[in-house]
């Protein structure tokens, strides 16, 4: 952005030590939206005072996090809530400058290995079993159990990078295959786990949904691509002293989805020096509030 008086006094100001007077040049500035990025880095470059940097940095942020509210509120409204896109929408809170193209070649080159192996004649477990064996043999997807002290494997990117998630990541990247393969595959509520299952049908998400009118025909953990049947599930709820109850097999929207994973990462930031990083993602979470 070309800068003009109004830009350079405002960057003037960036010093001024009243806290009142840098958050009203601060809302200023977010005005500009992303365009004034290239200047404020340009200002960064040529700052020696680490003081003014760590300003210049959180005002860099805030643009970055202003048009990431945008954009996932673009999606929530959108007709057709692509689940892939909604976690690329998640990594950009980390990587504001991620470019989705490179993650979508990835799933592209994953989905036509697996369609080239599928045909009409599998049964659905069969159909599973060629997607397991795509997707952690041949491409090498590792899972682990979801740890907070691993922010890194929230992050979409990363994980697709590293080729190492926990349930939530490596279960939307399954989902996102199934869904390209036209595959009825879900996450579903199971307490303390992130599971997804084969329904005996498609679920049209801008209907009331009713447990009941849906058959699991069998559940896969996606950190490794493990098979449940109902007793399984049956078995772990009785294990953990939790009833079973109709809405913990309700398929889950993409939308709802992305709320989770969203809230998950909040918790990642648990430090007094990240408080505002947890705010910020819980405030992204519910801007998906169903």
């Amino acid at each position: 952005m070309h800068e003009n008086k109004e830009i350079n006094a405002l960057f003037h100001l960036l010093d001024d030590p009243d806290q009142e007077v840098f958050d009203t040049v601060a809302s200023k500035i977010l005005l500009y939206g992303k365009d004034i990025i290239p200047n404020l880095e340009n200002l960064w470059e040529n700052t020696i005072d680490e003081s003014i940097q760590e300003r210049i940095e959180l005002l860099i942020h805030r643009v970055h996090y202003q048009d990431l509210q945008a954009a996932l509120r673009a999606w929530s409204l959108s007709d057709m809530q692509d689940l892939m896109e909604g976690a690329i929408l998640a990594a950009r809170y980390q990587f504001p400058d991620l470019i989705p193209g490179q993650i979508m070649a990835e799933i592209d080159r994953i989905k036509r290995n697996i369609w080239l192996e599928l045909n009409n004649y599998l049964t659905p477990l069969e159909k599973i079993n060629v997607l397991n064996s795509m997707i952690y043999n041949y491409f090498g997807l590792k899972g682990e159990e979801v740890s907070y002290q691993r922010k890194n494997q929230f992050f979409i990117n990363q994980v697709i990078e590293s080729k190492k998630g926990n349930p939530v990541t490596n279960g939307i990247i399954y989902q996102s295959l199934c869904t390209m393969l036209d595959l009825p595959v879900y996450a579903v509520n199971i307490p303390r786990q992130f599971i997804l299952a084969y329904f005996d049908t498609f679920i049209d998400f801008g209907e009331p949904i009713d447990p009941e009118d849906q058959r699991i025909l069998f559940f896969i953990d996606p950190i490794q691509g493990q098979i449940y049947t109902q007793q399984d599930v049956d078995t772990y709820l009785k294990r953990v002293s939790v009833p079973s109850v109709p809405s913990y097999f309700k398929p889950q929207s993409n939308k709802r989805i992305i709320q989770f994973l969203l809230e998950e990462l909040a918790k990642c930031f648990r430090d007094d020096k990240d408080a505002y990083r947890h705010d910020e993602l819980t405030n992204l979470s519910l801007l998906l509030e169903e």
